[in-house]
């Protein structure tokens, strides 16, 4: 790995035009957006919409991103794929443009037995030379890692860590309990909601969706938290967590997101999947960022 993976790394947007095609040009505009802010990139994850780009648009974020970045951050790229063939043929793709490791969530559609999910994993991560974190995110996979098979595949060496985006603080404790004792292995915090208590806890990194409408706030909890003001870091946490509650009131990420974005005067596009915004609603996100962005 040739950067150590911790701060804030957001969970960018794919930009579209308004077409519906991918938009480079304000890609890079978003991207320098969060490298002001301090923060790196995680692309191609769920608030990238990777479930409905094909797989030439996900390396042609992938290389926007490290091109942009230039070396000044660090960037990660989602490559999970319905199959294990599938999956490590697009790593060795991502692979090939430069980045600083890569995730690969669950399998999804079918439930897989852990010893199936252990295979998986072990079978990506030998075929790529790039490091790998493990994804958890079940509400959207159906599968879910246990705190022991995280442990078991932490073994290899080219496995350096998990994203947990299960939602819970239950869930994150359990892999940072497996992690204890474990050299070179990392747990990333993916809700929004415990990314102070993530880093309490010790989590080296959090991935973030709010941090696309956010880049400061979000900055700010891991700034003040690795500056040893504690109290600063929960404050700036209370902050994103009423922006969070309040904005997926509205709709799902990464549709609030990127309609929070536009009205905000950043033009990344629609979300490919149906979500319909009423005045009413447009109104309403107008209200939220405006009550807790400065």
């Amino acid at each position: 790995m040739s950067k150590k993976i911790d701060g804030v790394l957001t969970a960018i947007v794919t930009a579209f035009d308004r077409d519906g095609a991918y938009n480079a040009s304000a890609m890079r505009q978003q991207i320098q957006r969060q490298l002001k802010a301090g923060n790196g990139i995680f692309c191609g994850g769920t608030n990238g919409e990777f479930f409905v780009l094909n797989e030439q648009e996900k390396l042609a974020v992938t290389e926007t991103c490290v091109d942009e970045v230039a070396g000044s951050a660090n960037v990660v790229a989602h490559i999970g794929e319905i199959s294990t063939r599938e999956t490590i043929r697009l790593g060795r793709q991502v692979a090939k443009l430069g980045v600083d490791a890569v995730s690969v969530i669950t399998p999804y559609f079918v439930p897989l037995k852990q010893e199936e999910l252990i295979a998986h994993y072990r079978a990506v991560a030998d075929a790529l030379e790039v490091p790998l974190f493990l994804y958890n995110i079940p509400a959207r996979t159906g599968n879910t890692l246990q705190p022991d098979t995280v442990r078991t595949l932490a073994a290899h060496p080219n496995i350096i860590g998990i994203k947990d985006s299960a939602g819970s603080y239950e869930s994150l404790s359990g892999f940072l309990k497996a992690a204890e004792g474990i050299d070179n292995f990392n747990v990333l915090n993916g809700p929004d909601s415990l990314i102070h208590q993530g880093f309490v806890d010790g989590c080296s990194a959090c991935i973030s969706g709010l941090a696309n409408v956010a880049p400061d706030e979000i900055n700010a909890i891991w700034a003040h938290f690795n500056a040893g003001d504690i109290e600063a870091s929960h404050k700036a946490q209370q902050n994103v967590t009423g922006l969070r509650t309040d904005l997926y009131s509205v709709a799902f990420s990464p549709a609030a997101v990127k309609k929070a974005l536009a009205l905000m005067g950043h033009d990344v596009g629609d979300s490919r999947y149906a979500v319909q915004f009423s005045a009413e609603d447009e109104q309403r996100i107008r209200q939220i960022v405006n009550q807790y962005l400065q």
